[in-house]
């Protein structure tokens, strides 16, 4: 049960640490601009 919970713990550790570092790298940017040019697309603005 505790390796268990260790693994876990260090699953989400990297998670955050990857979310961490592409929000650094600019990722997030690239990924609203993509998603708000598809939703224009889709409702018909652009």
């Amino acid at each position: 049960m505790r390796g268990k919970k260790a693994l876990w713990a260090a699953l989400f550790g990297l998670g955050l640490l990857l979310v961490v570092l592409g929000v650094l790298n600019g990722g997030m940017g690239d990924v609203l601009t993509k998603a708000a040019k598809i939703c224009s697309e889709c409702i018909g603005l652009g």
